[in-house]
């Protein structure tokens, strides 16, 4: 099934309030002038999209074990992205500093931590080696501390400039995604149990668990602007949250299978959500109104907003067919360039 967005207007569950009404014009123009563009180049299935902080660069990480660099702002061209080799096994997140628009980590099965400083090339600049197989990932906002979960539930804190494990905790439920405050004083980790569990740093110390879900929770993201988190899981559900006292603002039922992923655009108008569905949903944070749905034909696996533009870089489970071999080797962007 091929891409297409439908622009929805009637999956809201109340009236339109007076800031929809608001925003209303501003919104459409985003969703209205939104276009497609495809950027094939991985040789086998894509794990994960990331923009790095000046929204010109994204990252992408692979099952054919390697992490492409894609120039977004001169035209991503396929062949002319930077190939970063090293890892054993697939490349399952990726991860930009957030204080330096050269510098990014990846992780993979392969039970290790790559740094790369693009200034350099496509040389590694440095590898840290971890306990276990690492599925998840999270940069500290002041560059120096990142944040690595394995598979057996332990988080690594790494320091991204000694390049060494400061300290390693066990925790004993299911650990999924984690997700810095914006200050960088509170780590939230979803997890199993249907809980956020929130941390202070330095630490961790647990300060409170939020029973969010009736099921797992899978997804996790913060907006900035407003001080809300956005919360995915396992019973369908997206659900946004007041980080000052965690009471649950609203709930997004639109979805018939897990959520896999929610991210926030820039500015904190958007959320964008992906799940086992085959489409990926856009809504207006102010409302909860479903803006636009994007039609993927397939479950999305990871999805990232540019900071500096409204583009939605995301990637999925396509199947190969006989007309689109590569389909799921592609990343796919939606929304619209700077100057439209």
């Amino acid at each position: 099934e091929g891409l297409r967005a439908e622009n929805v207007y009637s999956c809201r569950t109340s009236g339109p309030s007076k800031r929809w009404k608001r925003q209303a014009p501003r919104l459409m123009r985003v969703v209205k002038g939104a276009i497609f563009h495809e950027i094939p180049g991985h040789k086998r299935k894509v794990h994960c999209v990331a923009w790095n902080a000046s929204g010109r660069r994204l990252a992408s990480g692979s099952v054919d074990q390697t992490t492409r660099v894609w120039d977004v702002e001169h035209g991503a061209h396929p062949g002319k992205e930077l190939v970063l080799k090293g890892h054993s096994d697939s490349v399952d997140q990726v991860c930009w500093d957030p204080t330096n628009a050269d510098r990014l980590v990846s992780i993979s099965g392969d039970k290790s931590l790559r740094i790369w400083d693009l200034r350099t090339g496509s040389k590694c600049t440095a590898t840290v080696q971890t306990r276990g197989k690492n599925i998840n990932l999270a940069w500290h906002p002041d560059g120096v501390t990142i944040a690595v979960g394995d598979r057996n539930d332990m988080v690594s804190f790494v320091d991204a400039r000694r390049h060494a494990v400061l300290s390693t905790e066990n925790f004993p439920f299911e650990v999924n995604e984690m997700c810095w405050s914006p200050t960088g004083s509170i780590l939230w980790m979803t997890t199993g149990m249907g809980t956020v569990e929130v941390y202070t740093w330095p630490g961790p110390q647990q300060l409170v668990t939020v029973k969010a879900h009736t099921a797992g929770c899978y997804a996790i993201d913060v907006d900035p602007t407003r001080q809300e988190l956005a919360v995915g899981g396992a019973d369908t559900l997206v659900s946004l949250w007041d980080t000052n006292d965690y009471t649950c603002l609203r709930s997004l039922s639109r979805f018939d299978r897990p959520v896999r992923v929610v991210r926030f655009s820039r500015g904190g108008a958007f959320l964008a959500t992906g799940s086992e569905d085959h489409f990926i949903d856009v809504s207006d944070t102010s409302t909860g109104a479903c803006v636009s749905k994007i039609i993927t034909g397939t479950a999305t696996n990871s999805l990232a907003w540019s900071p500096s533009d409204y583009l939605l870089a995301f990637v999925g489970d396509t199947q190969p067919t006989e007309h689109d071999r590569s389909a799921r080797n592609a990343i796919r962007i939606w929304g619209v360039p700077a100057g439209s």
